[in-house]
């Protein structure tokens, strides 16, 4: 009875999000030996998923006919999936992914607008009458899409922020396991917070602390900033927006202050954009990619560092309010179309439909040592009494002829553990590593810290966060790396400071472990 594979429920329960009705079906082994009777429950394309009077049962469809009014048709079976959560991800980036993996696989591909805020796409297959698959996006933001999960009304959350440890909960108690398993989500695409005002404000660049000050209230007219006098209009994305939240847990939180009551809601972000970008006296928060007319303000600190939004500063978290795009996952088995375009999104394709549609792809970039002239003068100016001129020009002998990738490691707060973008960094490093189409010969995993403390002890800690990383890079390889390839560990502390340390944010971004490879 091989063909049977009996699963906890709902293990690899079928992801039709227009279920056939529970019926009566009997499914019979090809020999005739074996029969399976019960009621429905799902069909993959692949596996059958039925309730019978032992429990629920997986019953592989290769090796077993279907006989009743609920059997599906094996012929032009639709595979389906429905989405739901971001706005900017059910609009741009799903539609050029889903674009991309058709064009790959010569499929055509069609689209219409089922509701205001319900989009369906097929990829059809020349000769074949059926759909291969169908796809379903509800488009409302990230809040609005873990609620859909847990209430089973959805397949896939599309979110601009990690979940959060309430909707983890809830998760877990509706029987949908554990969200924060890394199988369990995977970045797709990269994004930024930016702060917008109108292209004839005059305040060049503003601090994460009086951003945070703005957005609270605290800060109210543009003169506090060096600006005119005049009151600041506050704008932000709807409640539940993932950009929204990610304002609230990134800046707000850190800063330990509330949301002004003043601040304007907005369902689109290009509605943001364009109201902001007309009122010379408002500041908003958008994602970077959606910034169009308006200008970003770059952020600073007491010490002069200015950090702005770019494509490089993004991919390597040297930009502090970076904001990646995650698909959550079921813990149930995909339909097989389904999860060719789950792995298509992780693929060189993939980086290119990203990158077209606007956004930041995860594909590894490197640069050069002189391309960073800012960060080497950030280390002669402000590197700590502690660096001496000894160990300046050990970073630049040891770094002058490598080449810094854009893959970098940082760390949650208070926490050794690497946040969400770096955890997808670590597998798409493992993945070019086992592939082989990193072209190195060496990797450094180079530590860096904060100057908070003594330097000698930064340095020790930057050290053992090198080898951490590089130890988790090896965990996360599948099957081996070329033998021509070497990895190494190096730490260089206090040295080259990214960010001012008199803030949090600042320290946070200057504890990290870049990949310099040669």
């Amino acid at each position: 009875m091989t063909f049977l594979r009996v699963a906890a429920v709902a293990l690899f329960s079928a992801t039709l999000s227009s279920a056939v009705q529970a019926q009566d079906i009997s499914l019979t082994s090809h020999d005739g030996k074996v029969e399976v009777t019960g009621t429905l429950l799902g069909f993959d394309g692949e596996f059958y998923r039925v309730d019978t009077q032992f429990g629920e049962l997986t019953v592989d469809g290769s090796g077993v006919t279907c006989d009743g009014p609920a059997c599906p048709n094996l012929t032009d079976f639709v595979g389906e999936l429905r989405f739901s959560g971001s706005s900017v991800m059910a609009e741009k980036v799903l539609p050029a992914l889903l674009m991309g993996f058709a064009e790959q696989e010569g499929l055509s591909i069609t689209s219409r607008q089922s509701a205001p805020d319900s989009l369906i796409y097929e990829l059809h297959q020349d000769g074949r009458d059926a759909p291969l698959g169908r796809f379903y996006f509800d488009v409302g933001n990230t809040g609005q899409g873990f609620a859909d999960l847990i209430a089973d009304q959805t397949d896939i959350v599309m979110a601009l922020r990690e979940i959060r440890p309430s909707e983890q909960e809830a998760a877990e108690a509706a029987g949908l396991g554990d969200l924060n398993h890394a199988r369990r989500s995977r970045v797709i695409a990269l994004d930024a917070l930016v702060p917008i005002v109108a292209p004839d404000n005059p305040v060049p660049q503003i601090s994460p602390a009086d951003l945070a000050l703005v957005f609270s209230g605290a800060i109210d007219n543009w003169s506090a900033l060096g600006g005119p006098d005049a009151p600041i209009a506050l704008h932000l994305p709807d409640v539940g927006s993932g950009l929204a939240q990610g304002v609230e847990d990134q800046l707000l939180l850190p800063a330990s202050v509330d949301l002004s009551d003043a601040v304007i809601r907005h369902k689109r972000s290009s509605d943001l954009v364009q109201k902001v970008t007309k009122d010379p006296f408002a500041i908003g928060i958008a994602s970077q990619a959606e910034a169009d007319a308006a200008r970003a303000l770059p952020l600073t600190g007491g010490c002069g560092h200015v950090l702005t939004a770019t494509r490089q500063t993004i991919k390597t978290e040297d930009y502090p309010l970076t904001s990646p795009m995650f698909l959550y996952l079921p813990k149930r088995r995909l339909p097989r179309i389904a999860r060719q375009l789950m792995a298509y999104t992780q693929s060189d394709a993939a980086q290119k439909a990203i990158r077209n549609a606007g956004f930041v792809d995860q594909e590894p970039e490197m640069m050069r040592i002189g391309l960073q002239g800012d960060r080497l003068a950030n280390a002669v100016a402000s590197g700590g009494p502690e660096v001496g001129l000894e160990e300046l020009q050990r970073l630049v002998d040891t770094l002058r002829p490598m080449s810094r990738l854009s893959l970098s490691v940082r760390f949650e707060a208070g926490s050794s553990r690497p946040d969400a973008q770096s955890r997808s960094n670590i597998q798409h490093l493992a993945q070019q590593l086992e592939a082989g189409t990193l072209n190195a010969r060496k990797l450094v995993f180079v530590g860096f810290s904060d100057g908070d403390g003594a330097a000698t002890a930064n340095k020790r800690i930057a050290l053992l966060r090198a080898k951490t990383v590089r130890n988790a890079v090896l965990a996360a390889v599948e099957t081996a790396i070329p033998n021509s390839v070497e990895l190494q560990v190096d730490a260089f502390g206090e040295a080259m400071p990214m960010a001012c340390d008199d803030t949090e944010w600042g320290r946070k971004i200057n504890r990290r472990v870049e990949i310099w490879v040669q």
